[in-house]
């Protein structure tokens, strides 16, 4: 039995090494440039975290466009490789957040109140937790209901980044295989990456004219951001035809689908990084 696992272990990492070396300088040379905008993106937005003149919901944009900057290359030049690629981040950030996790939830019943104590693993935990405590606003809300009777007052916030790479991901996933509609697989890195960035840019500078009273969104944000999208897809769309993609956007519904999804953003309170996309990949799928 052991050994039957073992070599199942061999086989599967002996494939994801084979996968790797398939098509060597091309794709090493896409996790040498990777780390490279990691770690210059790390540092830089680390130090500007630190001044708190700079408002949070500036300093989450800036991971966005750290996002269009990694994948958009790889999602037209190496979508095969992309897909491994996000697996393995994704799980490197659940190991994060396992090590940041908060130190206190609270299981509620309608018996008794359960307390459960989670801690932070030592010596990472604190310095994960206080690095990405810095790139969370009010939208990452600080209450998550699993169930009527399941409350955990401190939600996990890797959910900002998390999202966003989750956000990313789902949609390049789901077209795997599926030529027919080019920008699916672009729409996390568009509606996140480049619409959702643009209208907050935009908005927080130069936004006046409000959504609702209570709302900090503004329509000039949210034509900022649909414009930007469009603009991103008519130099995104002659770019995949030279690679071979078979093009069958119609600007029409592609007008309509980005509309629909930057007034969608407009109206979302949480995690907008999940949702949004996943919209704005089934409007650009109809």
């Amino acid at each position: 039995m052991c050994t039957s696992f073992e070599s199942r272990h061999q086989l599967f990492y002996g494939r994801i090494f084979k996968f790797v070396f398939s098509e060597p300088l091309k794709r090493l040379s896409l996790c040498i440039y990777w780390v490279g905008v990691i770690y210059a993106s790390i540092l830089r937005f680390y130090n500007i975290s630190k001044n708190s003149k700079v408002e949070r919901i500036l300093l989450r944009k800036y991971y966005h466009l750290m996002a269009v900057s990694m994948f958009l290359p790889a999602v037209i030049f190496q979508p095969k490789f992309l897909d491994l690629a996000f697996g393995a981040a994704l799980a490197a950030f659940l190991t994060l957040e396992i090590i940041r996790v908060s130190s206190a939830a609270y299981l509620l019943t309608v018996d008794t109140d359960i307390m459960i104590q989670v801690w932070r693993i030592w010596p990472l935990g604190q310095l994960v937790h206080q690095f990405m405590n810095a790139f969370t606003d009010h939208r990452d809300s600080n209450l998550l209901v699993v169930r009527y009777d399941l409350v955990f007052p401190q939600m996990l916030k890797i959910i900002t980044i998390f999202s966003l790479l989750l956000g990313c991901a789902l949609p390049i996933w789901m077209s795997s295989g599926y030529n027919d509609r080019p920008l699916a697989p672009f729409a996390g890195i568009l509606s996140l990456g480049i619409g959702d960035t643009m209208a907050s840019m935009v908005g927080h500078k130069y936004g006046v004219l409000r959504w609702s009273k209570t709302g900090k969104k503004t329509i000039e944000g949210t034509a900022a951001g649909i414009t930007s999208v469009l603009v991103a897809c008519s130099i995104l769309l002659p770019l995949l035809a030279s690679t071979g993609y078979i093009l069958t956007q119609h600007w029409v519904s592609l007008l309509l689908a980005v509309t629909a999804s930057g007034l969608l953003e407009a109206y979302t309170a949480q995690l907008d990084n999940a949702f949004i996309p996943l919209i704005f990949y089934s409007l650009l799928c109809l």
